[in-house]
């Protein structure tokens, strides 16, 4: 699914209408409907609602929600927010449908006249935010600014329609000063930049952030950002396996980690590439600690190292013959989980790296092993033509470049595309909103995931899981991984929603992992959850 800025979705809607055919206000009558059918189904209890109206396009979004909320059998009221005469065009026509009879109807023009709306507030079981949307460029100003304080002090559920209002669409901070609060986010047609990289809802809860399509057609929707969304990729992992499948369909995983002390690290990284759907994994650790990672589960198959007298794994295990052994039937060579930096590790991993055509994923002291040395992955990569994923944290990333970790922060997308485009690797840069570069530029954005993932151990999960996607779908790298990301991200939800943040462990992901592979879009508008679980 493409991201666009708010220009992008602009010119798609314009496309729409005037290369397909299908009048504005037609995908106004959709995007409404698309609201109120979210709001039936993820507030079913609900009786009374009260729409907070602009008096631009998404007012109008939220006059046509009325209607479809009234049809439905709830008590609807509508606030508009300013005079009734600065209505134009299809905002004017849908507001003109609305059935005074039935609807409460409230003109709102004055900061002093908002007091009086919050027994109005207090009494709705849900309430729309329609104020301003994706053309609006912030500051809010006059009686929205009023509205918009006192919501915060309403304890009621906010739908917003498009966007929270006062949020720029185009923005890439998590938070916005000065937006209207949010429970969730029904937008159309395709996320954009703010709905994918800013925190759009409420911290407290897992509130959804949801694209409904409202009939444009795909070649009508261009960007030019190249950022997509990876959760389209989950798609790969619904369809059931074949009747008659055999472990050698899905891949075997090596898994070569570990050192003395640091059994861990790779037991949890062959425990997640078993449970996201390798056939078989295998654990190649330093003989020392073998025994302890076997024991992570009876599934698993161990292999020892030598290891060198600090405890690393010892460069002794590079040689072709010993490689020939290692790596015989093995699809796919995982690197870096507890590996360490000592002794004669790093020079391991550049020499296995570099006697190998095997799709590789490699993570932290793997990356670790290439500090001031990049340009070696630029050569393993055989210009792009050899699968290789890397997936550092920002910190890892900035020992990569040479360059300190805020400087990674400050410019994520810029500095994941351009790495992944000079060395032709994919390249996973985790952390919040957690990017996928490919090599080709493209970048999705990850939008799963929760504040339960600061852990130790959550990093060699997801090399696990990426390395058993690849194993599974070594024909399609940009899905496999981007699936990866994005069910790693989507287990950590489970997990969370489940428990509690501060007590998930990184394992308990692990243990979430088939809540995150049954997930489906919610049937009732075919609109696709970008962010958040469904009840």
């Amino acid at each position: 699914m493409k991201i666009l800025t708010a220009a992008e979705m602009g010119a798609a809607d314009r496309a729409t209408t005037e290369r397909f055919g299908i009048p504005l206000g037609e995908l106004m009558e959709r995007a409404g409907t698309a609201v109120a059918s979210f709001l039936c189904a993820q507030y079913p209890r609900s009786v009374g609602v009260t729409i907070l109206c602009g008096t631009g396009n998404n007012g109008g979004d939220g006059f046509v929600a009325a209607r479809a909320l009234l049809s439905s059998g709830m008590h609807v009221s509508v606030v508009l927010l300013g005079d009734e005469s600065k209505l134009r065009g299809i905002a004017a026509d849908a507001f003109g449908l609305l059935d005074r009879t039935a609807i409460h109807v409230t003109s709102v023009t004055d900061d002093a006249e908002v007091p009086g709306l919050r027994r109005a507030l207090e009494a709705s079981d849900v309430v729309v935010d329609a104020v301003v949307g994706t053309g609006f460029k912030p500051p809010l100003r006059g009686v929205a600014v009023a509205v918009r304080d006192l919501l915060a002090t309403v304890k009621k559920p906010v739908v917003a329609v498009d966007l929270p209002s006062g949020w720029d669409a185009d923005s890439q901070a998590i938070t916005a000063e000065g937006a209207f609060r949010a429970d969730a986010v029904v937008t159309f047609t395709a996320p954009k930049v703010a709905h994918v990289l800013g925190h759009l809802t409420a911290p407290e809860v897992f509130g959804p952030v949801v694209v409904a399509p409202i009939g444009s057609p795909a070649d009508a929707v261009e960007s030019a950002t190249r950022l997509t969304w990876t959760g389209v990729s989950k798609r790969l992992f619904e369809k059931p396996r074949i009747i008659d499948s055999n472990k050698g369909m899905y891949g075997h995983v090596l898994l070569i980690g570990g050192a003395s002390g640091k059994a861990g690290a790779p037991s949890m990284a062959s425990l997640a590439a078993l449970r996201a759907g390798a056939g078989l994994v295998t654990a190649a650790v330093p003989r020392s600690i073998l025994n302890n990672v076997a024991l992570i589960t009876p599934e698993l198959m161990t292999t020892p190292l030598d290891e060198d007298a600090s405890g690393a794994v010892a460069l002794s295990n590079a040689s072709p013959e010993r490689l020939e052994k290692l790596l015989k039937k093995i699809s796919v060579l995982a690197i870096g989980p507890g590996l360490g930096t000592e002794g004669e590790a790093p020079e391991f991993v550049r020499k296995l790296v570099a006697s190998t055509n095997l799709p590789l994923v490699i993570d932290a002291d793997g990356l670790n092993a290439f500090k001031g040395q990049s340009a070696l992955l630029k050569e393993a990569s055989r210009g792009g033509t050899r699968t290789l994923v890397l997936t550092p944290h920002p910190g890892e990333m900035a020992t990569l470049l040479g360059v300190s970790t805020k400087e990674v922060q400050a410019d994520r997308v810029h500095i994941a595309r351009k790495f992944a485009q000079e060395h032709g690797v994919t390249l996973v840069l985790k952390g919040w909103r957690t990017l996928v570069a490919h090599p080709d530029g493209e970048v999705s954005v990850n939008t799963t995931g929760n504040p339960s993932m600061a852990k130790g151990g959550s990093g060699d999960i997801l090399t696990g899981i990426v390395a058993a996607c690849v194993a599974q779908e070594k024909d399609n790298i940009r899905d496999a991984v981007n699936a990866a990301v994005y069910l790693h991200g989507l287990a950590a939800d489970f997990a969370a929603h489940r428990m509690e943040q501060h007590t998930v462990l990184a394992t308990d992901t692990v243990a979430h992992l088939s809540d995150a592979f049954r997930y489906r879009t919610l049937d009732a508008n075919r609109a696709e959850w970008i962010c958040g679980l469904r009840e």
